[in-house]
């Protein structure tokens, strides 16, 4: 992960504002397409686990075993306090601490964004799981997310037009972004390409493709984005093991 120091002070946001039913997004898109690829695993893996949301839906499920690492103390002391039956480790994605072909299934969610060894990170969840198995891949959409894009309202031109800017989606970039007063997080753009071909190098193919428009809790809560409402911002990416 980038910047690690910056996830132990800021984890409360995270927690507060993303987890435990506060966010639409995750309530209303995130959380039931993970189910539905979570659906009949026996062994999973969450990289980047956070306090623990996606790990605890999976124990819901009824997977046998899960597992949930994160290189933040802070998330992880929440993830134990909040319990629901998955085990929990301190690991960078980049050297997982379990054998080759472990789970059956690993997700990772909003987790590879903030991640600098996106390789190193890539291969291992290739390692980790068996033939066969499956890999959960959500991300910030990595075109229509890409820093300095967003929705434009031009009442300068005659007649007005609304669009979408899309910043410099080919160069990939590393900011620190005040995501509200006085708190800073670190993400890492790359274009959708970086990651399918180092999906591709570890054997990662992708079956399936989501690029979901934004639920009516987040549009809700999102005024000036109801107008963009056909701008995805979340991409999920299905992988199986091959």
């Amino acid at each position: 992960m980038v910047d690690d120091d910056l996830w132990e002070k800021h984890a409360g946001w995270w927690q507060e504002g993303f987890t435990d039913g506060v966010d639409p997004e995750y309530e209303e898109q995130i959380l039931p397409l993970a189910a539905e690829l979570l659906d009949g695993a026996r062994r999973v893996l969450d990289v980047g686990c956070g306090e623990g949301q996606v790990a605890r839906l999976a124990a819901r499920l009824g997977v046998g075993l899960v597992a949930g690492v994160d290189p933040t103390w802070a998330q992880l002391t929440a993830a134990v306090e909040r319990a629901g039956g998955p085990h929990y480790l301190r690991s960078a994605a980049a050297a997982l601490p379990f054998a080759d072909g472990a789970f059956d299934c690993v997700v990772a969610c909003l987790v590879f964004e903030h991640i600098r060894d996106v390789d190193a990170a890539i291969a291992e969840v290739g390692r980790v799981l068996e033939a066969g198995g499956r890999f959960a891949f959500f991300l910030n959409h990595p075109l229509l997310q890409t820093p300095n894009s967003g929705w434009i309202d031009d009442q300068i031109l005659d007649p007005p037009e609304q669009y979408w800017r899309i910043g410099p989606y080919l160069v990939e970039d590393e900011t620190v972004e005040e995501v509200e007063k006085g708190v800073f997080i670190p993400f890492i753009h790359r274009p959708l390409s970086r990651y399918v071909n180092a999906l591709a190098a570890n054997g990662l193919l992708v079956v399936r493709m989501e690029e979901p428009a934004p639920p009516p809790g987040f549009l809700a809560r999102a005024q000036e984005y109801a107008e963009a409402a056909s701008i995805p911002r979340l991409l999920l990416l299905a992988c199986e093991k091959r």
